[in-house]
């Protein structure tokens, strides 16, 4: 094999792991209920973020409530899954994130879910890869949900999409 061979084939291997990383295959259903489940806050690791996110520019923010917490409040939430520590695409997605946040708080919970620190969010949503984003109606309800990465006109629309429902 050759030296451009060599590289080709490497070159379409991680072509081919990366789209693969947010496999659609099993993923909770949009219209499905959102599981409560307890999920670590700031407050569970001592106001330490580096003990519940591998971002590296954290807005605290995000890690207030527990998902069964934040489903108790009646609120739309946006759900991201994106572990930074491991996905460079996850730390641009919640780049995008903290600025949505800043536009739609108090009317919407915005929650980040890192795999190191709450894998059984992961488990309990069946989410294979990061990012994904799910939004989760005043209902409780999974509204929208994206494996990947995600346009910042795309999610303000999902996002506004969802809040506008809630008072149509």
């Amino acid at each position: 094999m050759t030296r451009v061979s060599r590289i080709a084939c490497a070159l379409f291997i991680g072509v081919t792991v990366l789209l693969s990383a947010c496999v659609d295959d099993g993923a909770l259903q949009v219209g499905s209920k959102a599981p409560a489940i307890r999920t670590k806050t700031l407050a569970d690791v001592g106001g330490d973020l580096a003990r519940i996110t591998t971002y590296r520019f954290p807005d605290e923010r995000m890690y207030q409530l527990s998902l069964d917490k934040a489903l108790a409040q009646g609120k739309p939430i946006v759900l991201e899954f994106a572990t930074p520590g491991h996905c460079t695409v996850c730390d641009v997605q919640l780049q995008m994130l903290k600025d949505l946040l800043r536009r739609y708080q108090p009317r919407v919970i915005f929650l980040h879910m890192d795999q190191y620190q709450n894998p059984e969010a992961f488990r309990a949503f069946r989410v294979r890869g990061d990012p994904w984003t799910f939004i989760i109606d005043d209902h409780q309800i999974v509204r929208f949900k994206m494996p990947g990465r995600m346009l910042y006109g795309e999610l303000d629309r999902a996002i506004s999409s969802v809040l506008t429902a809630k008072n149509g």
